[in-house]
């Protein structure tokens, strides 16, 4: 799974590296690092607009929240959505089909479990450093009794590849950017981007061991990202 990720890039930064314009919400987006993203916190991420067809950035809270859910309760249980399944899930299958996004980070962690007590904590990126985007999906769904709408995004899993697999069994779908226009434009059923969840390749990026200070979602510094002596 994927339950926290790191992005320092302020607004602007990631607005043109996504050559996107900024959306709803977007300039009230707090232009200061996050070391440690948890689940149910407001992120920028990019999609198509639904009028112009460009990209825009907006913010959206993790945890995707379908349309027809009764209460928003389980956007606890769905910051993750299985590449094998997303599109049978009744959680994720209508966002599958039109509502793709992209997930902009620079980092994310993963747990590998080395007895039944203990976990060590890796920090995970590209060995570049740039900005990358995981796939993700997005729902809006309004609250009866209030009638306020409330706008998530889901993050998309896959199979880990040969970095990821000793440290975990599951790793974030992350999209090269020249499949960032297929994976969020329009298509048929039968043209849906199935083929963009696998993988990343694992020669392109670079894993490390970080504090388990990483596990309280009350930590948020420089300090949670940097490498343990062996």
């Amino acid at each position: 799974m994927c339950g926290r990720y790191g992005l320092c890039a302020d607004t602007q930064a990631i607005a043109e590296a996504f050559n996107a314009e900024l959306g709803e919400g977007a300039d009230a987006f707090e232009a200061r690092p996050s070391y440690n993203i948890a689940p149910q916190t407001f992120q920028p991420v990019i999609r198509l607009n639904e009028e112009t067809g460009k990209r825009e950035l907006i913010m959206m809270r993790w945890g995707l929240v379908p349309f027809w859910s009764k209460d928003a309760q389980i956007g606890y249980n769905t910051i993750n959505a299985k590449a094998e399944t997303v599109a049978t899930s009744p959680a994720f299958r209508e966002a599958w089909k039109r509502r793709r996004l992209l997930v902009p980070a620079e980092w994310f962690y993963e747990w590998q479990k080395l007895d039944a007590r203990t976990k060590q904590p890796y920090a995970i990126s590209l060995k570049d450093g740039f900005l990358f985007a995981f796939a993700g999906l997005w729902d809006k769904w309004t609250d009866k009794a209030t009638g306020q709408p409330l706008v998530t995004f889901t993050i998309i899993t896959t199979a880990p590849n040969e970095l990821l697999e000793p440290i975990h069994n599951r790793m974030p779908v992350i999209l090269a950017p020249e499949d960032y226009d297929r994976w969020m434009a329009p298509s048929e059923p039968s043209h849906l981007p199935v083929d963009l969840l696998r993988p990343y390749p694992a020669e392109e990026m670079k894993a490390w061991k970080v504090s388990a200070a990483v596990g309280n979602v009350r930590n948020n510094r420089p300090e949670l990202i940097e490498a343990l002596a062996d």
